[in-house]
């Protein structure tokens, strides 16, 4: 039997656990460099004792950036059979994460075969399943009510939680004293302001925190500290509520490490490119280097059906700057629940901004990759470029789409292919 609860209390007992052997291969990280990096806060490895299938990945400094895809069934699109062919295809690209924000039907039967058939870290947000799973208006859900549903998640499997802790009442009053254009956008964050409107209580994931933090602890579920206020707009970005909720996240980060959960802290949202690399000091700093998890930062407003451009851009420069694990954005963000294609999409824009960040931060190997692409373009080896690419099938289909004369080159440039003709020369 493990004389450990999470693999924050194995690292500060000096114990390497098998999921820090599994890490510390994947990643080409000195295990004890790793281990007291988990101890310090810095590193998590976010894999819940009952997800049993789980094939461990570490989030944090000095490790490879990680992505995470949202999925999950909503009243209006209520089709769980889709949902679980996205589940597939994040499955077939190989993402680190999926989280599913089902809101609507039997989101327990879904959640439950996620966990069966998907080896990668699961995450949700307890507080949609609760409308949901409760099915009566809002502000009618007790404190016990929510935490009962948090209860459910961790017995479940489920490797990390977003939890909307920050928004308690001295964030919300300080929200209502500095406007904003877009006012609160994350829908968890809406949720915990309108209850607390409603009821005048203090939000149950702050006065309960404790409690939730003993759940967490006794099935090693990673706390993902939710950014209720982050930017909805590049207009409110790094603004009084942002900055505020921020500094509670950090005090919330040391409570959880003092119970040996593990903890990651959520960012935003849309931003200025500019402001990006500060934001990331400021969370790094505040939260006392915990995992940084952001959502693009989507860098201007105006692109709606292109977000995942958007998105990518931000995401590549806060990777870059030091955050840790990306969420997907994909075309159809602020506009529809994501098809298949859209999410392979955004998919991809996301892997290019990890990638694109590992080879800035210096992460081991991450320029092997582009290197082995380099030389099988020099050796204009086609074959082996398609095989090496992020989406092998699109380069394909290009190719395949407009032959050239000469097989070696493509229509662009022809006889005239630089490569080819200083490899003749040379």
């Amino acid at each position: 039997m493990n004389n450990y609860t999470t693999q924050m209390d194995a690292a500060k007992k000096g114990i390497i656990t098998k999921e820090m052997k599994i890490v510390s291969e994947k990643e080409s990280m000195d295990l004890k460099k790793l281990r007291k990096s988990i101890a310090d806060g810095k590193i998590i490895i976010p894999a819940n004792k009952n997800h049993k299938n789980i094939d461990p990945e570490g989030v944090g400094e000095g490790l490879r950036t990680k992505i995470n895809v949202n999925l999950g069934i909503s009243k209006d699109c209520y089709n769980p059979d889709r949902e679980m062919q996205k589940v597939k295809k994040a499955m077939e690209l190989k993402v680190e994460s999926v989280m599913d924000l089902s809101s609507y039907g039997k989101t327990r039967e879904f959640r439950t075969k996620l966990i069966d058939i998907y080896s990668g870290m699961v995450g949700t947000v307890p507080v949609y399943d609760a409308v949901g799973f409760y099915d009566k208006r809002l502000f009618s859900i007790t404190a016990k009510e929510f935490l009962h549903v948090v209860e459910q998640h961790a017995k479940d499997g489920v490797d990390f939680m977003t939890i909307h802790a920050g928004i308690n009442r001295q964030a919300a009053d300080r929200f209502k004293r500095n406007k904003r254009l877009a006012n609160i956008v994350s829908r968890g964050g809406s949720l915990m302001y309108i209850w607390m409107e409603h009821t005048g209580n203090e939000n149950p994931f702050f006065e309960y925190y404790d409690e939730i933090l003993d759940i967490f602890a006794k099935y090693d579920v990673t706390m993902s500290l939710g950014d209720a206020c982050r930017p909805g707009c590049i207009k409110d970005s790094t603004d009084p509520s942002q900055v505020e909720e921020l500094i509670i996240l950090g005090e919330l980060t040391k409570r959880a490490w003092e119970k040996n959960v593990q903890v990651m802290v959520e960012g935003p949202g849309h931003m200025a490119i500019n402001e990006i690399e500060a934001n990331v000091v400021i969370q790094k700093r505040l939260c006392h280097g915990a995992p940084f998890y952001v959502l693009g930062p989507i860098v201007t407003d105006v692109a709606p059906g292109y977000d995942h451009i958007t998105s990518a851009i931000g995401g590549a420069i806060a990777a870059s700057k030091g955050a840790d694990f990306l969420c997907y954005v994909t075309p159809a963000e602020h506009l529809r629940l994501p098809d298949l294609e859209d999410m392979k999409e955004g998919i991809i824009a996301s892997r290019i901004a990890a990638h694109a960040a590992d080879i800035a931060k210096g992460i081991e190997g991450a320029r092997d990759w582009d290197d082995k692409m380099s030389r099988a373009r020099r050796d204009l080896d086609w074959k082996l470029m398609f095989e090496l690419a992020m989406d092998p099938e699109k380069p394909s289909r290009y190719r395949e789409g407009s032959i050239p004369e000469d097989s070696d080159t493509c229509t662009m440039c022809g006889e005239m292919c630089a490569i080819k003709n200083m490899n003749s020369i040379l």
